[in-house]
Formats: structure tokens, C-alpha cells, sequence
């Protein structure tokens, strides 16, 4: 297969949780910004989130008056049989003026992709897709355009990748990580009985408690579950299951993940060089002025590199969950 011609500047896609926050991002100099309808069609399902399909519409035609896309995530699994929801969601982004969607589902592809063939189809990080097989399994049958990677590939991985395969690659730079393989996470689900995968919520705010001991610590709770205790003093972080302390092996700590946020700024070269098309920012759940600074700073570490300067690579830290950042799997340290 012939190399594919890379963008010598990589998309700059960003995260917009309410119709105020994707203006932010077009306004900061986002090139796209993502987004998902109010139901459980998006993997970010959550109370005061998202947009109704008028405000969908209304921040599409705000976008593209910046010259910005807008990319509708409809990237969650619905139950066999029960799909109207999610394809009621393929068609209204369309009528909104959206200028792709990002799926995950084989079937939803499938539906998008016979009634909607003009739309570009991006395929959802949820999906899992990693390897150049099964890529080039949602390209040949969906004519899917662009992967989002999952969050578990080195650099050089990407790079071999990259030459494989017939369409673009996404991936994230910046926000939250999981331990899980993207699309498979089962410990939320155990916890409260509603799945990341097909409810869009992982850690539902329904499920969480907090509860202060007699010392002045204060229990962070998910559904019946411990999921960390926090000195008196300490600050008091959100009940991510994978993200709590435990004990194990007479040792309490972290033992899934620590919370710790993505910063690949010092990689950019890296992964410019590596072929992507695109560098996605995580964190539709958080404000506009997360939004604000992320995008700023990924837009004049771009715009920095364009030039040949040297990058700024602690602008985040302030950003970063619990104060810390890391490359995560992009540089597989522990090989």
C-alpha cells in the first residue's frame, strides 16, 4: 500500500461538555470540537452535560461561522433490538449540520453508513480498535475515515500502524486516563449496575456518597464500595473506582491507577512524526476554563513547534488530575 501524505499540522480536536464550552473551545482556536447529545447515545452521560438537539444545531452553525467542524459522538452500545435511540441520534446530528460522527457500535456504523453515506464516519476510541486487522475491518465494510486510537500504544506501535492502514488516526494528548481497555471497562458496571459502555456514565454521581469519620477523614463512596479515605486536610477527589486506594497484600495505595492526567505536549514531535492526522484534548466533564487553558496551550505548542521553538511542557500541570501528569503508554516505560 502506498504511504499515506500526513498533515504537516495535526487537527486540534477538543472536548465540549455544554453549547458555552464548545464556543470557548472555537473561540481558544480549537479546529473541531466533539460532542454528544443529553441520553445515553454518548459516553459521557451525565447530569448538566451535553446539548438538545437545538443547541446542537445553534453550536454547529456557531462553529462553522469560525471555520470550525463539530464531530457528534454516538459512541456508545445500545442493547440488541433496542437501537432507535442511537439511530434517532445519527440522524438528528446529521440534520444538525454535523460534520462527522464518531461511533463505536458495528451496527450503528452499519446504519450510518448506508443512510447517511456522504457523513464521515470516525471510529470511536470506545471501539478498541488497535490493531491494523481489525481497522482495516471497519474501513473496508463502514468506509470509516478515522481510528481514535486506544490510550495503550507506544509511539513506535502508532508509527507501524500508521503504515498499515488506509485511514487516519486520532489520538489523545491531554485529560483523563483508564485502566481499561477503552470499551471495556466492567468496574463501574459491578459497582452501580450502569455501564460506561452502554449508559455512557462511569461512576455515576447518583452513586456516589461521602461520608466524614469521627477523625475528620472523609470517605469517598461508590455505591456500597470504599473507594478511597481521605486524611483530615487532604483534598477530597471524585469516587472513581479504578482511581481509589485499597489494600492489598498489606500494602494500601493505588493499586489499579494513580490519578494522574495525560500530557503528551513533550511528545508532539514524537507523534507528529508518527503520522496521526489528529491530537485529541479529554474532558467533555469539565469547565470552560479547563477548556480554555488546555486548548490555548496546545494551540501555541503547536504554533511554537511550527516556528522551531521550544515547547512549554509544565503549562498543564495546574490542570492535571491530583497536580501530576505523565506520557502514559506512549513511551511504555515499563518495558
Amino acid at each position: 500500500m502506498t504511504k499515506k501524505q500526513h498533515r504537516k499540522t495535526p487537527e486540534l480536536v477538543c472536548p465540549a461538555g455544554t453549547p458555552s464550552a464548545l464556543r470557548v473551545a472555537v473561540d481558544a482556536g480549537a479546529d473541531v470540537v466533539y460532542c454528544g447529545f443529553r441520553d445515553e447515545t454518548n459516553a459521557r452521560n451525565f447530569p448538566g452535560l451535553n446539548f438538545s438537539r437545538k443547541e446542537m444545531s445553534e453550536a454547529t452553525e456557531y462553529a462553522h461561522k469560525k471555520n470550525a467542524h463539530v464531530y457528534v459522538t454516538v459512541n456508545t452500545f445500545p442493547q440488541a433490538g433496542k437501537t432507535d435511540l442511537w439511530r434517532k441520534a445519527v440522524n438528528d446530528a446529521v440534520d444538525c449540520g454535523a460534520d462527522a460522527l464518531i461511533v463505536a457500535d458495528m451496527g450503528i456504523a452499519a446504519y450510518a453508513a448506508k443512510t447517511h453515506p456522504k457523513t464521515r464516519l470516525h471510529l470511536s476510541v470506545q471501539a478498541s480498535a488497535s490493531n491494523p486487522d481489525a481497522i482495516k475491518y471497519y474501513c473496508d465494510t463502514f468506509n470509516v475515515k478515522r481510528v481514535v486510537l486506544p490510550r495503550v500504544l507506544s509511539i513506535p506501535e502508532i508509527t507501524a500502524l500508521n503504515d498499515e492502514i488506509p485511514c487516519e488516526t486520532e489520538v489523545f494528548v491531554f485529560g483523563g486516563l483508564c485502566v481499561m481497555a477503552e470499551g471495556r471497562c466492567l468496574l463501574s458496571s459491578y459497582a452501580t449496575g450502569k455501564s460506561p459502555n452502554m449508559n455512557g456514565v462511569c461512576s455515576p454521581a447518583g452513586d456516589v456518597r461521602y461520608a466524614q469519620g469521627k477523625d475528620g477523614s472523609m470517605d469517598s463512596k461508590l455505591g456500597v464500595f470504599t473507594i478511597n479515605r481521605f486524611a483530615e486536610g487532604e483534598p477530597t477527589g471524585y469516587p472513581t473506582i479504578c482511581k481509589g486506594r485499597f489494600k492489598c497484600g498489606g500494602d494500601t495505595g493505588y493499586i489499579f491507577e494513580e490519578p494522574t492526567s495525560l500530557d503528551a505536549i513533550s511528545m508532539m514531535p514524537e507523534l507528529l512524526q508518527s503520522g496521526v492526522t489528529a491530537f485529541k484534548i479529554e474532558g467533555r466533564q469539565r469547565g470552560k476554563a479547563y477548556t480554555e487553558a488546555v486548548v490555548k496551550a496546545f494551540r501555541k505548542a503547536l504554533s511554537d513547534y511550527a516556528r522551531g521553538w521550544p515547547l512549554k511542557t509544565d503549562a498543564l500541570i495546574a490542570l492535571a488530575e491530583g497536580g501530576q501528569s505523565t506520557e502514559g503508554a506512549y513511551k511504555k516505560t515499563w518495558r
